[in-house]
């Protein structure tokens, strides 16, 4: 039986080790908090996950809280005008829902199902000297752990990371007591509201730990006017500027959010980070090697919500391509191509995309953007790209393509609305007596 070590209990260490485990591997799994510390701890992220990071913790059996969540149907986009108004408000329909389980909620649930299942749990915050030992006892070990000095391990790849500086400054608050939404009181969904030069509020539905509640998340461009949490040590003065900042760039959020109270007193947090994409291999002082798994490698800003997605992806992938390895060592060659797996089917694309919307929007892009409100195909083809943002290659990033696929949804939406128009006309038309019900020859051709 081959034996791996998981180090990390997020996202994607916990679903690679419960998959590895599912299929007889020996796994050791490190982290750094107990199940009661992690549920007893504070907010971690603001998740939202799309039907195919979903569909992969559904192969595991691993969807617990699938009956509970809300399921989110729909993903909105608003842009903030000039004059506090709305330029710019439609819904896009999701082909699969989504959902957003508090990560206190989920990795304890793991956690402990891990430990049931007769895993060896680990309660260690992991060292290099931990891993240089542990890489000579174990056939594999994968890093998981997206912060402290392991990720040092791992070297930026400049080629891939085109920002060394964070471009936003985030903000959460989980609250309970928001209203509904009056366009779309009767669908959950992810409303996206973006204000130009200033930055972006996320607001989800979610399940956490006291029931379901909501996730208001200010993403702001750094030195702006979002730029005011960090040294906000008071959950309550948090909520208070979160709440403040929505009445005053985004009003029609602020409406619904007049009576919010925070979910618990661990319900804040602050924080940014630079994007980047670092090499996979780690080298070890021992010589040893280890395999970074997820945000370790690959750690986009959250503004478009891929970081629980491309966890559940790339553990996935890395748990298929180590099922396909079979008893062969996992060296150097091998690492690298199971990154290069789960690279070329997914992160990049999902890189690309995220970089892209942190920059100032081409015209072309405000142009999709804007169409979308009148085009209901151009709406929901731009929601469902949250979970498949390689679909993004086709029409986003060029402005010919974009126009070229403006042009075609919309003589497609104009020829729809044609066709009920021309039924109606000849159900209207009169019909010649005794027309109606006359057998046809035998032989004869259909004119439908």
């Amino acid at each position: 039986m081959r034996k791996i070590l998981v180090v990390g209990a997020g996202q994607s260490g916990l679903q690679l080790a419960l998959g590895l485990q599912s299929k007889g591997y020996e796994v050791t799994l490190m982290s750094n908090r107990t199940a009661d510390e992690i549920r007893g701890g504070r907010v971690m992220s603001t998740q939202c996950m799309f039907d195919t990071a979903l569909r992969h913790e559904r192969d595991l059996g691993l969807n617990f809280w699938e009956g509970q969540a809300p399921k989110i149907e729909g993903l909105g986009v608003s842009v903030a005008a000039p004059d506090a108004g709305r330029a710019v408000n439609w819904l896009g329909r999701l082909k699969g829902f989504a959902q957003s389980v508090d990560q206190r909620v989920k990795m304890a649930g793991w956690l402990d199902t891990f430990a049931q299942r007769g895993g060896q749990l680990v309660i260690h915050g992991a060292a290099v000297s931990d891993l240089d030992f542990f890489s000579r006892t174990y056939d594999l070990v994968l890093v998981a752990a997206g912060k402290g000095e392991l990720v040092q391990l791992f070297g930026r790849n400049a080629a891939r990371s085109p920002h060394e500086v964070p471009q936003r400054a985030l903000a959460v608050s989980y609250v309970h007591g928001l209203g509904p939404r009056p366009e779309h009181a009767d669908t959950e969904a992810v409303r996206c509201n973006l204000v130009p030069g200033v930055g972006e509020l996320f607001v989800m539905p979610t399940l956490t730990t006291s029931g379901r509640a909501d996730i208001l998340f200010w993403e702001g461009v750094p030195g702006g006017p979002l730029d005011v949490f960090q040294g906000i040590k008071d959950p309550a003065e948090h909520l208070s500027v979160t709440l403040e900042l929505m009445e005053k760039f985004t009003p029609w959020e602020y409406a619904r959010a007049t009576k919010v109270e925070l979910t618990d007193a661990g319900g804040t947090l602050a924080g940014r980070y630079p994007p980047v994409v670092r090499n996979p291999v780690g080298r070890l002082p021992g010589g040893g090697l280890v395999l970074g798994v997820a945000d370790v490698v690959v750690a986009n800003d959250p503004i478009t919500g891929q970081g629980s997605n491309s966890a559940s992806k790339c553990a996935a992938s890395y748990l298929s391509s180590i099922l396909r390895h079979g008893d062969r060592p996992f060296d150097e060659a091998w690492m690298k191509a199971t990154f290069d797996t789960y690279w070329f089917t997914s992160g990049r694309a999902t890189t690309q995309w995220t970089n892209a919307m942190l920059g100032v929007p081409p015209e072309h892009v405000l142009n999709l953007i804007g169409a979308a409100g009148g085009l209901q195909p151009v709406a929901d083809r731009f929601a469902n790209g949250f979970d498949n943002p390689s679909d993004f290659d086709g029409y986003f990033y060029d402005p010919e393509e974009t126009a070229e696929y403006l042009a075609e949804a919309t003589a497609a939406v104009a020829a729809a609305a044609t066709v009920p128009a021309a039924r109606g006309a000849a159900e209207d038309a009169p019909r010649t007596p005794g027309a109606e019900g006359a057998p046809q020859a035998e032989g004869a051709d259909s004119a439908e």
